[in-house]
């Protein structure tokens, strides 16, 4: 847990009431295996009732939060930023160390042979790590459309939906977005697109599914509203349906958007067959482990055979 302190401030008492509020949320979801984004971690200030919703309270969150972590009273991995990520070579000390690597990320696809295969489309990039560990559970693709989906995106989703159907699978996407305006048309714009791309290759479109956020969900967990923006082109409409409020996706509980997408994509799958693949994939598995455990024995046999050959 590192809580490094690379300055010396001193805190109001509110100031403090924050940090120990902030360092209280982020624990319990750490402890769930979660991490937050600022955003997150505000509206889960906000759905407590700490403070109220509005941009200047988001202001000082950040400030204070920001305060917190330099004066080391604040897990740096308690925050993260999942729109900007370092990339690199993976690395090992030997043959062995890669192969136990191996064993940990192998997998087949558990989808095949199943009557339906189901993909995750996600609004936000910064959300994708909140969905991300259930959709590896569910070996379930995972995709962040960063507002409306680009051009090439979407035909590229299409022709890879094409190739599911091509397979034997009816494709499902589980779209998740913001409920405001240009939030709800998203998911209306994804089935169109890909509507209009799949059927010129002689294919039935995806079932697209909205499933967060809907009204109901609303209704039920009361995310903190925002006014709508009125300067979104599709305002006029969103008004008349549901009035000046809108809501945002990353004021959702990260578990209960996690536990959502896992009763979902379990609803659409067969079992028996899901557990089948599940087997078939332990034992590979078991197999990677045994030959890492035994390198010196492999790298014998391989040495032995290369020299009779």
């Amino acid at each position: 847990m590192p809580n490094i302190q690379y300055i010396q401030k001193r805190f109001s008492d509110t100031s403090m009431a924050i940090i120990a509020h902030a360092a209280q949320i982020c624990a319990d979801y750490a402890a769930q295996g979660f991490d937050l984004t600022l955003r997150q971690l505000y509206y889960q200030f906000v759905a407590r009732g700490i403070i109220p919703n509005s941009q200047a309270e988001y202001n000082r969150i950040g400030r204070v939060v920001n305060d917190a972590r330099l004066a080391g009273l604040l897990d740096w991995d308690y925050i993260v930023d999942r729109t900007r990520n370092m990339e690199k070579r993976s690395h090992w000390d030997d043959p062995a160390g890669i192969i136990d690597s191996a064993s940990k990320s192998y997998g087949i696809n558990q989808w095949k042979g199943q009557p339906r295969r189901v993909e995750v489309w996600i609004e936000k990039d910064a959300l994708v790590g909140v969905i991300e560990g259930v959709c590896r559970e569910l070996d379930v693709p995972y995709f962040s459309c960063r507002g409306y989906t680009s051009q090439s995106e979407m035909w590229r989703a299409a022709m890879r939906l094409i190739e599911y159907c091509e397979e034997g699978h009816d494709p499902v996407i589980l779209h998740l977005g913001d409920h405001d305006p240009s939030g709800i048309d998203m998911t209306r714009d994804i089935r169109d697109r890909l509507t209009l791309f799949m059927r010129s290759h002689g294919q039935f479109p995806p079932e697209v599914n909205r499933i967060a956020l809907t009204m109901a969900q609303i209704q039920q967990y009361s995310p903190p509203p925002n006014p709508t923006k009125l300067t979104d082109s599709r305002a006029k409409d969103y008004l008349v349906m549901y009035g000046s409020d809108s809501w945002e996706l990353d004021a959702l509980d990260p578990v209960m958007m996690a536990d959502l997408i896992r009763d979902e994509v379990e609803a659409l799958r067969d079992d028996v067959l899901w557990q089948q693949r599940v087997d078939e994939e332990e034992e590979g598995r078991d197999l990677l482990i045994e030959a890492s455990s035994r390198w010196s024995d492999v790298r014998s046999l391989l040495k032995q055979e290369g020299d009779d050959g």
